[in-house]
């Protein structure tokens, strides 16, 4: 009879038994040890793989479907005066600039019920479009993507506004080399940048 069935040795054969499931037991903790070795290192490298998203892709605008309302953060304006220098009594004409900066065309409102025009003196606030703004409208207008569009120009008198003298008479700003800056909004947009002008 085999004797690996029935064990030969002074042990009792349940010794034996206990050795070789001992070593049996060995053997299979290799084999896992041997798997485990091979298989994690590839699992890791494929969850390394997948990149987390990025900062400056959560920031950058949706483009959205072409003709659909423009999102205010790819609309870019500019104050546009026609000239840096006024001489004594020249009228400065003043508009804004609206770019669409996104990759498909949208719409917006670009009436005058939507502009606004600012004029200051360093800190000091000198003329704001709405103080006596009348008729104003509404524009819708489709944008096309990076083709900017220039609202019809209008005369600054050189005055100051206020909404309490709209129907009277007031008297020129100071002149003579006086540094002014245009800055412009369309409903809730702003430039962010101001157009410095002379008047003389």
């Amino acid at each position: 009879m085999s004797t690996v069935r029935n064990p030969v040795g002074p042990q009792p054969p349940s010794v034996y038994w206990r050795r070789r499931l001992l070593v049996l037991l060995g053997l299979v903790a290799v084999v896992v040890i041997i798997v485990l070795i091979i298989v994690r290192p590839g699992a890791e490298n494929t969850g390394r793989e997948t990149p987390a998203p990025s900062n400056s892709a959560s920031s950058t605008p949706a483009a959205g479907e072409e003709g659909d309302p423009c999102n205010p953060a790819v609309i870019q304006l500019e104050p546009v005066t026609d000239a840096a220098t006024y001489a004594s009594g020249v009228q400065p004409q003043i508009s804004m600039s609206i770019t669409n900066t996104g990759s498909v065309a949208c719409t917006l409102d670009v009436g005058t019920a939507e502009q606004a025009y600012f004029i200051v003196s360093g800190s000091d606030p000198i003329w704001n479009s709405r103080d006596c703004q009348q008729n104003a409208t509404s524009l819708e207008m489709e944008l096309e993507p990076n083709e900017p569009l220039t609202t019809t120009p209008f005369a600054w008198d050189r005055t100051r506004s206020a909404t309490d003298t709209c129907a009277a008479a007031r008297p020129e700003v100071i002149a003579g080399g006086a540094t002014y800056r245009l800055s412009v909004t369309l409903g809730d947009i702003e430039s962010t940048e101001d157009t410095p002008f002379i008047l003389n």
